[in-house]
């Protein structure tokens, strides 16, 4: 059988894919560093449930596969709002460029903050507060490029920093996500492939792990004020290996009804399944289900919910906004809002 240079590019994506699932059997639940990777990007992607690697086809594709910006036909920018778990808060801005017929690169920043926190000490006057404030949080700075080589075929590439930090600690590490998507002679159905956050570990490091030791207690007279640097474990990043379909079951000029589902292999948990579906009547309305986490044991998430409008103007841009609902069993439900602009 004849191979073309597509071919081989897709079979080489699924044999790192392989071995890059292949070390991981068991769940390995909070034993990878920058886990804000795994907050899903996008409203329109959420209120599917999050099965989107094959559909990806606006700006929240550098987040989903890389692949997809190669569909973004004119310029698109993406502005998200997560009001996350416990008060935290996860913005993300991309934007996708559109610089040959078929081809696009895109950027993308990620930021996950929470309101600065009051130190407390174990000192009986300091245990209600001393005044001081510290801060966290999480950030990821993306670059992607994206290319349909045929019809059928798309290959995307990002990479990306990351960084985290806690009062005067930081860490930060590089990665790369590459994806690609394939589109059938099935009804146009697609097939999607993406490994997400493939690179180095990451330590913390800074002031606060400078100390005075004193190298030997038993020893009058000597140098008890010696400096010293604690040393922190490396984490690895939350790597994750997406694998779908999605195809149009419904697709006439005024109704739409697509049908997506993923398979996902983190190497961080156990393998789970998203499935969802979007109607759009007109590509105007956008009503869209799904459900999160399914088979993965002990999950919180659950059934998604979402809608979306569009606004198309006769010689300008296009706006839209859309709205998803995630349940996230005991915890409170998520609400992710999303502000799209195509010009």
């Amino acid at each position: 059988m004849k191979t073309t240079p597509f071919s081989r590019i897709t079979a080489l994506i699924l044999l790192v894919a392989g071995f890059a699932a292949s070390g991981f059997a068991v769940s390995k639940v909070g034993t990878t560093a920058a886990p804000f990777l795994g907050i899903a990007i996008g409203a329109r992607a959420v209120g599917m449930g999050g099965a989107f690697v094959a559909v990806a086809d606006d700006a929240t594709a550098l987040y989903w596969n890389p692949a997809g910006i190669s569909s973004v036909e004119h310029f698109a920018t993406n502005l998200v709002h997560t009001d996350w778990l416990h008060d935290l808060s996860y913005n993300v801005v991309g934007a996708v460029l559109p610089i040959a017929e078929g081809q696009s690169i895109g950027a993308q920043v990620a930021l996950l903050s929470m309101p600065d926190q009051e130190i407390t000490t174990t000192n009986q006057n300091e245990q209600d507060g001393t005044g001081v404030f510290y801060s966290a949080g999480s950030m990821a700075l993306s670059g992607s490029w994206g290319k349909r080589f045929t019809d059928r075929f798309q290959l995307g590439l990002t990479g990306k920093y990351i960084r985290e930090w806690i009062w005067h600690e930081s860490a930060s590490t590089m990665a790369l996500d590459l994806g690609s998507i394939y589109r059938t002679e099935l009804n146009d159905m697609r097939i999607g492939v993406s490994i997400s956050n493939f690179g180095g570990k990451m330590t913390m490091s800074g002031r606060d792990l400078i100390h005075f030791y004193d190298v030997d207690e038993t020893r009058e007279g000597n140098n008890d004020r010696v400096l010293a640097e604690t040393s922190t474990d490396s984490w690895p990043l939350p790597m994750l290996l997406r694998v779908g379909i999605a195809m149009e079951v419904i697709d006439n000029d005024a109704h739409r009804l697509t049908v997506a589902a993923d398979a996902l292999h983190p190497n961080d948990n156990n393998e789970y399944m998203n499935l969802g579906t979007e109607y759009a009547w007109h590509e105007q309305f956008m009503i869209r289900a799904g459900y999160k986490s399914l088979f993965l044991p002990n999950s919180e998430e659950g059934f998604t919910f979402g809608l979306g409008v569009r606004l198309h103007t006769r010689s300008g841009p296009t706006f839209g906004f859309d709205g998803a609902y995630e349940d996230f069993g005991r915890f409170d439900a998520i609400y992710k809002y999303s502000l799209v602009i195509s010009y």
